[in-house]
């Protein structure tokens, strides 16, 4: 298995898995449980309840300020009953702009402040990444990693590094399937798509003329 954390991780990721070709593309992945998890925790915080009650967010397409974090299908643990995020905050206009903001910028606001990266959580997000490869991620449950598009059901285009939903049994990772996308969300979607695959563009140009 090849972890990749460092930006930007995806193309990196997928330009890593282009040049050692005898390793198989699905076993390349790049760290986004990082946004997965402060997705969670400002879920969690609007809510006044911790992140581990908050389950199947999503972080779609790229590790940078166009990802998607998409809670359409996300459930909160509220007072031991469960219910979907959407319904539990009761404010569409927040989980559609302040929320998103928040996760897309969040990296950049800790190195701001700090003047350094968020090393710790970036720990815990590998150490999270690598557990759920390593032991499959808890039944009804779903994570956010990057890995190959090749073969997904959402539109996305072949051949790039992007984040999805997916589950991991036996050390292998699949797609979660059949998740209906609102239009808000498919735009999105295609907005760090259409990133990705700019940067796959200028990181091909760049190492054919190295």
């Amino acid at each position: 298995e090849v972890v990749v954390v460092g930006n930007p991780a995806n193309t990196n990721c997928l330009i890593a898995s282009k040049s050692a070709p005898s390793i198989p593309k699905e076993n390349f992945s790049c760290l986004t449980r990082l946004d997965h998890n402060r997705a969670k925790s400002q879920i969690a915080l609007k809510l006044g309840v911790t992140a581990n009650d908050v389950k199947n967010v999503i972080i779609w397409g790229n590790h940078s300020s166009t990802q998607y974090p998409d809670v359409n299908h996300a459930k909160v643990n509220v007072k031991g009953k469960e219910v979907g995020v959407y319904e539990a905050i009761k404010d569409d206009s927040w989980l559609k702009g302040d929320f998103i903001v928040t996760v897309q910028q969040r990296g950049a606001a800790v190195i701001k402040a700090r003047k350094l990266s968020s090393a710790m959580s970036a720990a815990k997000a590998i150490c999270d990444h690598v557990r759920d490869i390593w032991f499959g991620t808890p039944a009804g449950e779903f994570v956010s990693m990057g890995v190959i598009s090749d073969g997904n059901s959402y539109g996305v285009p072949e051949d790039l590094l992007y984040s999805f939903p997916v589950v991991i049994k036996d050390k292998t990772w699949k797609f979660v399937e059949g998740l209906p996308i609102n239009d808000f969300s498919r735009e999105k979607m295609e907005l760090t798509a259409k990133e990705l695959t700019e940067e796959k563009e200028t990181a091909v140009e760049f190492l054919s003329s190295a």
